[in-house]
């Protein structure tokens, strides 16, 4: 995938690296809907990376309902953004902005929403309601 730059010297991990270009590649339509992306592997190979990280920077943006995983077929960038998601994602940058007017950095706001959503799981891994 020509469109990504890995900065070894960057305190953002590789994979976060990884994920942002092909997030951002995706929100200004360089990679439109049904776009097939790289094979886990082959990414790794051509950027020089573990397997493991990308893997995990392709299981983020799936996460987000960035891209979908067709089995065997490969990973393909998904359609167009649902209402729910739009709506998550306004949530989701009110609250980015808010834990910046407090003075806390990006880092110590996923904490605070990694550990949020940790302990409001129900045991079976879904939110509790």
């Amino acid at each position: 995938m020509a469109l990504l730059v890995l900065d070894p010297g960057s305190s953002v991990p590789p994979y976060e690296q990884v994920r942002s270009q092909i997030a951002a590649a995706i929100e200004n339509g360089s990679l439109g809907p049904a776009a097939q992306l790289p094979t886990v592997r082959r990414l790794a190979h051509d950027l020089g990376l573990a397997v493991n990280t990308v893997a995990r920077a392709y299981r983020e943006l799936e996460l987000a309902g960035l891209v979908e995983t067709r089995g065997r077929h490969g990973t393909f960038v998904a359609g167009p953004a649902t209402r729910t998601r739009q709506l998550a994602v306004e949530a989701a940058s009110d609250f980015l902005r808010r834990t910046r007017e407090l003075g806390l950095d990006h880092a110590q706001a996923m904490a605070i929403l990694r550990h949020e959503a940790e302990r409001t799981a129900e045991p079976d891994g879904a939110p509790a309601s």
